[in-house]
């Protein structure tokens, strides 16, 4: 009705113009006779079209959902409230649409091999076709779509490990041969989904992998023909398939991080992924968030400008939900980690399952990357020390280099079970550090080794270190350069430590009141300046002092530990003060007690000094 009134009231206005002018003769009766015939041919074509449109509904209705039950091996059904057509623009809106799986079908499929990796369920409030050939289709079996656009939709994709049938029974034609009977060819010029809510789920377990807001996706150039199928500027038969998700915010269940991301970006036929502002940022200053534990927990603040995925094959990840790219670059960036020693380990815990190739195994998709390139990455490492109530922070600046064959996947892992990372970063802002990891990615003990070398130094940047985690200040010394060779695993380290330094000189600290660092001992400073310490490497007319070194790994002990303590204790050997003492968790937890109740006493004294 809405076209007829239209139509209707335009044909007047045409007619009551001419009637206007109908007091000229000639070509004004013309154009009278004209605006006539034309009001007519609207309200005719307009009445048609109304008719049809009415009389095709159900026809059309019934052909799309069984078109979707029989295309699908029965495996899902489409429902919507209602369709609408108008043959003039050649539109269609259907409202309420739901696509929703067969669980029982779909199990069937599963026992004879033929069920498909992904299955998904689709609820959209509407479902927009635009500018669609109604005659073309009719006429030419050629279906041609200027548009199909779906506005928040919300699709959950339940992934399977689903195993294929190897028999040559399975239907191999290509999606053209299948329609070529009914259908000459389908062009859909763009398909966009805006504003998605998107869910995925791991099928074995029914826990969601992901879950992701305001996802946007478009795909260009829809072509299915005799042609398309061996077009190799095509992906599924389409130009490009592209999405983005904008300004995804989540916090975690404990209520202890927020993540954020700004953006994320994908191009299916560039076979990139770029991620733009990264951060995990923690809820709670550093000592209050681990304080919230009963057991120590390390607290970590992470923000990364860019990640990028280059070389991703989507065909794998989208059939399979294996990761595998060519490269993965990240940075800039920069990370804080805390971790405070007044806590003790859990009990059970061993952080040998945070290392960087067992954790690896963990990850819900098998991954291959060829080569992970960091680039001007700031880590900060920091350990509060209860006895001196100090924080003492280790910074590596600029770090950068390069992981080969990042994987967990099984059958690369038989080609190659060891990855390497080759990197460079400026310790404590002055000095340059090299080491090489070799990761061995199978072994039970978590194995790995790791050489290199740090470049001169003057000795005094360490002070903010050593003194408020070791009670040591360092008065002069200059480090000319450090090597080590270290081979470590779950169990702990060995290996040998070259040290080369001069004119070293340190103060041994006292406690401070309630705790914090205090005065220096100075007959202390003195023996070890003089008797204990050797002040140079190599001494005058000397051989260079090798430090081989070796020590066990207790549970609470993290990789990054065992990286520094590993050369630490060689640093030490090499100056003279011999091996540190590893204690276990619960001998450091009797030493901050009994710190504690030193000071509980020596404050109690002090207050019945003053009663008196």
């Amino acid at each position: 009705m809405t076209i007829f009134n239209c139509t209707s009231h335009y044909g007047l206005d045409i007619a009551y113009y001419i009637d206007m002018t109908s007091k000229k003769p000639g070509k004004y009766k013309v154009l009278k006779w004209l605006a006539g015939i034309v009001t007519a041919l609207i309200i005719i074509v307009g009445s048609v079209a109304l008719y049809f449109s009415a009389k095709w509904k159900p026809i059309l209705t019934e052909k799309i959902k069984d078109g979707i039950y029989n295309g699908s091996q029965k495996l899902y059904r489409v429902d919507f409230k209602d369709i609408h057509l108008n043959l003039i623009t050649g539109s269609a809106v259907l409202d309420s649409v739901t696509l929703t799986p067969d669980t029982t079908v779909f199990n069937q499929l599963k026992e004879l091999k033929l069920a498909p990796a992904n299955l998904f369920q689709i609820k959209l409030a509407r479902l927009q076709l635009s500018r669609i050939g109604i005659l073309t289709a009719y006429f030419k079996k050629r279906i041609i779509i200027n548009s199909i656009l779906m506005e928040q939709p919300s699709i959950n994709m339940t992934h399977y490990r689903a195993v294929k049938k190897t028999d040559t029974t399975t239907d191999n034609r290509s999606l053209y041969d299948q329609i070529s009977r009914t259908l000459k060819s389908i062009h859909v010029r763009a398909v966009k989904i805006v504003d998605a809510d998107f869910d995925y789920i791991n099928g074995a377990t029914s826990k969601p992998l992901n879950s992701i807001k305001h996802l946007n996706v478009n795909i260009n150039d829809l072509l299915i023909d005799s042609l398309s199928k061996s077009d190799t500027t095509r992906f599924y038969y389409t130009k490009d398939i592209n999405f983005e998700l904008t300004g995804y915010r989540a916090t975690d269940k404990g209520g202890m991080y927020t993540t954020k991301v700004d953006t994320v970006l994908g191009s299916v036929t560039g076979k990139t992924i770029r991620i733009k502002g990264l951060q995990m940022i923690p809820l709670y200053p550093d000592l209050t968030f681990t304080r919230k534990y009963k057991y120590g927990k390390d607290r970590y603040d992470l923000k990364f400008n860019e990640i990028a995925f280059a070389g991703v094959d989507f065909v794998k990840l989208s059939t399979q939900g294996n990761l595998y790219a060519r490269t993965l670059k990240i940075g800039p960036a920069k990370a804080g980690i805390f971790v405070n020693r007044e806590l003790p380990a859990p009990p059970n815990f061993d952080k040998v399952r945070n290392f960087p190739h067992v954790a690896l195994k963990r990850l819900p998709v098998e991954a291959i990357i060829d080569t992970v390139k960091l680039a001007n990455i700031d880590v900060a490492y920091t350990e509060y020390n209860p006895i001196t109530k100090k924080r003492g922070t280790v910074y590596f600046q600029n770090l950068s280099g390069a992981i080969l064959n990042l994987t967990n996947d099984s059958l690369q892992l038989i080609k190659n079970n060891h990855a390497v990372a080759n990197l460079t970063a400026l310790v404590m802002k002055t000095s340059r550090i090299k080491v090489a990891i070799n990761f061995n990615l199978t072994d039970k003990n978590a194995s790995f080794s790791y050489k290199g070398n740090v470049g001169p130094m003057n000795m005094l940047v360490l002070n903010p270190m050593v003194k408020n985690m070791g009670l040591v200040e360092i008065e002069s010394g200059q480090m000319q350069g450090t090597d080590f060779d270290i081979k470590a695993n779950v169990k702990g380290a060995s290996g040998t430590v070259h040290f080369y330094y001069k004119d070293l000189k340190i103060k041994l600290l006292k406690e401070g009141e309630n705790g914090g660092v205090g005065e220096k001992k100075g007959f202390l400073s003195f023996l070890a300046n003089t008797i204990l310490i050797e002040d140079a490497n190599p001494g005058k007319g000397a051989a260079p002092r090798t430090a081989r070194i070796t020590f066990e790994r207790t549970p609470a002990s993290s990789f990054f530990n065992l990286l520094w303590k590993g050369v630490f204790i060689g640093i030490r050997e090499t100056v003279g003060l011999g091996a540190v003492p590893v204690k276990t968790p619960e001998e450091s937890m009797e030493k901050i007690k009994e710190k504690k109740r030193e000071r509980r006493e020596k404050k109690q004294k002090e207050e019945k000094k003053k009663d008196t």
